[in-house]
């Protein structure tokens, strides 16, 4: 786990980036997340397969949320693979308190 920045009061954008391979780039989601006001220390990312569970980023990315915060993603498809996947992490997001964009 990495350690985490300084947190400010209140509600934040936490933005969760990840491609599946080493020939995609991350920058597209990154650029997307910045002019959505994500700001880049709040930016997680992984380079693994939607199919795999326990992707690091993701992991720390999901630490570092709080009941207020919102979750900002390119496309849903970067939370997993399959619905199941997606039905199980807006349920954990839900259960936090936390919204999704």
């Amino acid at each position: 786990m990495l350690p985490l920045p300084e947190s400010p009061p209140g509600p934040r954008h936490i933005g969760y980036a990840r491609v599946s391979t080493d020939d995609q780039r991350l920058e597209l989601q990154i650029d997307a997340m910045l002019k959505a006001g994500v700001d880049l220390e709040w930016i997680f990312t992984d380079k693994a397969s939607g199919a795999t569970v326990d992707r690091p980023g993701f992991v720390d990315c999901f630490r570092t949320l709080r009941q207020g915060d919102t979750l900002v993603v390119w496309k849903l498809d970067r939370l997993g693979c399959n619905l199941s996947q997606l039905l199980q992490t807006a349920e954990r997001l839900e259960q936090k308190g936390v919204g999704c964009g």
